[in-house]
């Protein structure tokens, strides 16, 4: 009999599509699967996506996939994920989506970056997080729910950012790891840890926040 070959998932949630890629054990290209999809824009300046769409897209790149490797999913290894930073997925305490997620790109937070930085202080958040506060970042998008979206501020359980809620479907486990948390500005980026401080002054409730890896750890099974 054989040997199946074995073979590695990359995924990557972008944000005009979602990208998978299969590699073999010597790293060579085996399949490739590209799915797009939109981003809303109701009002200027705003960039929103569904989450509903990026599970969506995986599941066609996966059906795409398997037509190109017919073993495919059954000889999997494991998998990778990567996505778009700083996008902003809000969850209630049935883990379903509160709102649309707010992307990178959207530059609503102007008063809440102000906000930042006069409650911490430019230096002591260049210190903590090695970042200003910008408007691209996860901290203004939270502080801007809570500040014009209070009753979906009220009903949030999890913040994670885009392939963090991917993990959770595929795995039911609520991580990040240090990359895309450093993104956050929340990050304690030389202790590598979120930061109190930071949370204690903002008066955000670090339960939110999911369990930070190392980016090369393992965080879940299928």
């Amino acid at each position: 009999m054989s040997k199946l070959t074995k073979y590695w998932l990359g995924i990557d949630i972008g944000t005009s599509g979602l990208k998978a890629l299969v590699l073999d054990e010597a790293g060579k290209v085996a399949g490739s699967a590209l799915v797009e999809y939109g981003m809303e824009t109701p009002y200027p300046g705003w960039a929103e996506q569904d989450p509903a769409q990026w599970w969506k897209a995986l599941k066609l790149g996966i059906k795409k996939l398997k037509k190109q490797l017919p073993k495919f999913p059954e000889t999997l290894s494991g998998i990778g994920l990567t996505g778009q930073m700083h996008s902003s997925v809000f969850l209630d305490k049935n883990n379903q989506v509160i709102r649309p997620a707010i992307l990178w790109c959207d530059q609503r937070t102007a008063k809440e970056t102000e906000q930042i930085t006069e409650k911490l202080g430019f230096d002591t958040l260049v210190q903590l997080t090695l970042n200003r506060a910008l408007t691209g970042f996860t901290l203004p998008k939270l502080l801007w729910l809570k500040n014009n979206q209070p009753n979906n501020y009220k009903k949030l359980k999890q913040l994670l950012v885009c392939k963090d809620y991917i993990r959770f479907l595929l795995t039911s486990e609520f991580a990040t790891e240090v990359s895309d948390a450093s993104g956050t500005l929340m990050f304690d980026v030389k202790n590598r840890v979120w930061s109190k401080e930071l949370i204690e002054k903002l008066e955000i409730d670090p339960s939110i926040l999911p369990k930070c890896y190392e980016s090369i750890e393992i965080t879940g099974q299928l």
